[in-house]
């Protein structure tokens, strides 16, 4: 006896998972600009400038990711105009408590840019399992969906694929983003009245999967 057997039907369906997790940890951004008659003089004042801020960056759980240093001539038309330096940091604060208590010692020591806090998590992995598991539901509930709708009965899963993920935070990043040039000198800011509390970070993952469709 002979004779073909044809394909089996198969439903594909995508599905997506998201899980919340509120961040346990933030990086700002934040810059220190001089001037000079000389890139040495204004190196000099640069160091100068942030003498005050480099024993912040020891503080249990700071860390600087990066230090970026710049210096150059400024220019009026084709004529020299003095020298500009200048000096970057990427900064993690693993323990989100001090916070508050950084960027206040940062505020101080007028910074001419500040930026953050980013919010993060430290490990998504926990969050990325739930979430995949959370996407195959979501994907096999809209295939059983498709089959109820054609009469059929769901089979086994064929193929699965993993979509891209992504993590990003919840609401509008709340962060400090601004020059300084005024202020009371040496007064510490009131740094929680800005309400910069840890936000929610959401982890979303996609994936399509394949299933044979049974008559």
């Amino acid at each position: 006896m002979t004779g073909s057997v044809g394909a089996m039907a198969e439903v594909v369906t995508k599905g997506v998972g998201k899980v919340e997790r509120t961040a346990d940890r933030a990086e700002v951004n934040v810059s220190f600009e001089t001037t000079g008659s000389t890139r040495n003089e204004a190196v000099d004042a640069l160091t100068a400038r942030i003498a005050a801020v480099e024993p912040a960056f020891e503080r249990p759980g700071v860390e600087v990711r990066s230090r970026q240093l710049h210096v150059h001539d400024n220019w009026d038309g084709k004529r020299r105009s003095g020298s500009r330096a200048a000096q970057n940091y990427l900064v993690r604060i693993n323990d989100i408590t001090g916070v508050d208590d950084l960027l206040a010692t940062l505020v101080i020591a007028e910074p001419t840019w500040l930026n953050g806090p980013t919010w993060q998590l430290k490990d998504d992995a926990d969050a990325v399992r739930e979430a995949q598991r959370e996407a195959v539901q979501d994907a096999r509930r809209r295939a059983e969906g498709y089959t109820e709708a054609l009469g059929a009965r769901l089979g086994p899963l064929q193929r699965l694929t993993d979509g891209d993920a992504e993590v990003w935070a919840a609401e509008s990043h709340r962060t400090m983003t601004r020059g300084y040039g005024g202020g009371a000198p040496g007064v510490p800011p009131q740094m929680d009245q800005l309400n910069l509390e840890a936000q929610q970070i959401v982890v979303t993952v996609r994936c399509t999967a394949s299933w044979t469709l049974l008559d």
